[in-house]
């Protein structure tokens, strides 16, 4: 079982060079070390940095009570900055002496709710806020976003008349017609079932690039955060833990919380020995310049691990879990360490079956070891049999 662990080749380079294309264009909205606390004693977001450009989308990921929405509040001017600053266009907005309210931030926003006027038609929910300008040009605005979301002919229709993914519509258009600088999206996909979100994440992706919108996302859905955003930043109990794009989140986490958060993890103890670090799984390298003889800890996707059959050999499987396009298989190292395989539909493996792993990472990545966390918010949902 003890087979080298092979190196799948990713064009790192390539993700970096798009990172710095990014890095050039115009920053829209700064964030500069804020903080937040609605207890004076306990921080909600602490030294949170970072930057948005010009039409880029980037998401805010993390689970209940990370900070991320404290920070849309922050942004939108619903919430105060303890310490820090933050900038639209050069200009700040919120400090600690000064806070420029949300109606002078030309900043628009989408809820979970929407926050449709059920009394008011289509057209008339999205020209809500455009009584300062002439009719006919209310009326053109009107008309482009009809055009632009896809609700041409739902113009008079009232919100009840609607489904979950035209409402969503109404509300995107509702805050694009006012030609925000900066767009915030609060988990707006989160009333809509699994298809209709997929659906609706691909339009508006494609809307908010076809408008080069600046936009910031909330979401705890990893999936939806790789699907939209540019670059994700990853937030964890008010800290900002990682920032990158979604390839190099996945694949390059910077943590142990951002590698569990992403996506399936299994962390396999690991000792350096001759500059190799040498795993139940195989060797691998050392890509921390840890010292001779330090302990490791070595990421694992299911998608690097590979199963073959093989009667003699000592890892067992003890699960699967189908998933339409794939099977999540568990097995028990001879160990007891239990890792996690991704394979195919097709590859149907009957529990207590012994195989073979190999082991074909896109990067080896490594952290310091520390004592064993409890099970991850995954491995709970498998043993649970969720999804």
């Amino acid at each position: 079982m003890n087979i080298p662990a092979q190196t799948r080749p990713m064009n790192i380079d390539y993700l970096h060079t798009r990172a710095q294309l990014f890095s050039q264009r115009t920053s829209i909205l700064e964030l500069r070390s804020i903080s937040c606390a609605y207890d004076p004693h306990r921080p909600a977001i602490r030294n949170i940095s970072f930057s948005a450009k010009e039409g880029e989308i980037l998401c805010l990921l993390g689970p209940s009570g990370c900070g991320k929405t404290t920070v849309l509040r922050a942004i939108a001017g619903f919430e105060p900055v303890r310490s820090g600053e933050i900038r639209l266009s050069g200009r700040v907005v919120s400090s600690p002496s000064e806070t420029i309210p949300t109606e002078h931030r030309r900043v628009g926003m989408v809820f979970q709710e929407y926050a449709l006027f059920p009394h008011l038609r289509v057209a008339d929910n999205i020209a809500f806020g455009l009584n300062h300008l002439p009719r006919a040009e209310r009326t053109r605005r009107v008309d482009e976003m009809l055009c632009l979301t896809g609700l041409e002919g739902f113009e008079r229709r009232y919100p009840h008349e609607l489904s979950g993914g035209q409402q969503q519509r109404v509300a995107l258009a509702r805050a694009l017609v006012q030609n925000p600088v900066l767009l915030l999206l609060d988990e707006p996909f989160s009333n809509l079932d699994p298809d209709m979100a997929g659906r609706m994440r691909q339009e508006v992706h494609a809307l908010l690039h076809q408008m080069n919108t600046t936009t910031i996302l909330v979401t705890h859905d990893h999936e939806e955060a790789f699907a939209m955003a540019d670059r994700i930043a990853v937030l964890n109990q008010g800290i900002l833990e990682q920032m990158d794009s979604p390839e190099l989140i996945y694949h390059l986490p910077a943590t142990r919380f951002v590698a569990d958060f992403v996506g399936q993890a299994d962390f396999i103890s690991g000792q350096i020995h001759q500059g190799v670090v040498h795993t139940e799984l195989g060797e691998f390298p050392n890509t921390i310049t840890g010292s001779e003889g330090e302990h490791v800890v070595v990421m694992i996707r299911p998608d690097d691990v590979h199963l073959v059959p093989n009667e003699s050999a000592e890892p067992k499987i003890v699960a699967r879990q189908f998933r339409g396009s794939e099977n999540l298989y568990r097995v028990q190292l001879p160990s007891g360490q239990l890792v996690h395989s991704s394979e195919s539909s097709t590859s149907v493996y009957q529990e207590g079956t012994s195989v073979e792993l190999r082991v074909s990472a896109t990067h080896t990545v490594l952290f310091q070891a520390e004592p064993p966390p409890g099970p991850s918010r995954h491995r709970e949902k498998l043993d649970a049999g969720g999804d």
